[in-house]
């Protein structure tokens, strides 16, 4: 989608200047030059905010991911925590706790592209779904380990809800409609710009670093609707400090 924004971009601008020594002298007279910049400054203020407010937004979104990531870290150390109170009959789940955690970093966060990763293994795994029926299994001889076995539960009943929101989180999308809108904006405004000017090289650069830089703000936008997939992702580093508490 960046790319098609940029080769929309930079071909309006070409378009532009192709169109110039095409116009009668009148067209791009002073009058005629003072409309067409009105015209355009409102299209660019329009654009701009818009473009801005995705950014801001997908920010959001991106920092919340982040948030949600620090607090399931901080969640599984509590519940190694809690069976470690427990007792041993407890080292079984928590070294199902320890393998489930470390094959979601991988899957989500691979070190290698050679075998099947990604949300969709993640959705589709039932390793923390087992571990919950675990510890539901468990039978507390004393009261110590029932109140240790209800807070062991309430905090798995909370990475449960804490796991399918960022799942359902990182399927987020901008609608095409609203896209192709914003590209279609910029793209006028290009071909615009190139009207108003006579064509030179430099010109021609200003152009192509300029669609470049818009289509880079599309492509921040799209990456960080999807945390948890494509280039920019949220950090790891939470889950993986928790992987280091696991078992102590």
């Amino acid at each position: 989608m960046a790319l098609i924004a940029f080769v929309c971009m930079f071909g309006g601008a070409l378009l532009g200047a192709f169109l110039r020594p095409l116009l009668p002298g009148h067209h791009v007279s002073a009058d005629s030059r003072d409309v067409v910049k009105l015209g355009a400054g409102l299209i660019a203020t329009q654009a701009a905010l818009v473009l801005g407010l995705l950014v801001s937004s997908a920010k959001g979104s991106f920092d919340t991911m982040n948030a949600e990531i620090t607090q399931a870290g901080a969640r599984i150390i509590l519940l190694d925590h809690a069976l470690a109170r427990y007792g041993s009959e407890t080292q079984d789940v928590r070294k199902h706790l320890q393998r489930s955690l470390r094959s979601t970093i991988e899957n989500i966060w691979p070190k290698h592209r050679d075998g099947a990763s990604g949300m969709r293994v993640v959705e589709s795994s039932t390793e923390w779904e087992e571990a919950s029926e675990t510890i539901r299994e468990l039978t507390p001889q004393t009261e110590s380990q029932r109140l240790l076995k209800a807070q062991a539960l309430q905090i798995a009943g909370e990475l449960a809800q804490l796991r399918w929101l960022s799942l359902e989180q990182s399927r987020g999308s901008l609608p095409t409609t609203f896209l192709i809108v914003l590209i279609f904006w910029f793209t006028v405004l290009f071909v615009t710009f190139c009207l108003l000017t006579p064509s030179n090289a430099t010109v021609i650069t200003v152009m192509l670093v300029c669609a470049l830089s818009v289509a880079g703000g599309v492509l921040l936008v799209l990456e960080m609707n999807r945390p948890l997939e494509g280039l920019i992702k949220a950090s790891s580093a939470p889950l993986e400090n928790a992987l280091n508490h696991l078992g102590r």
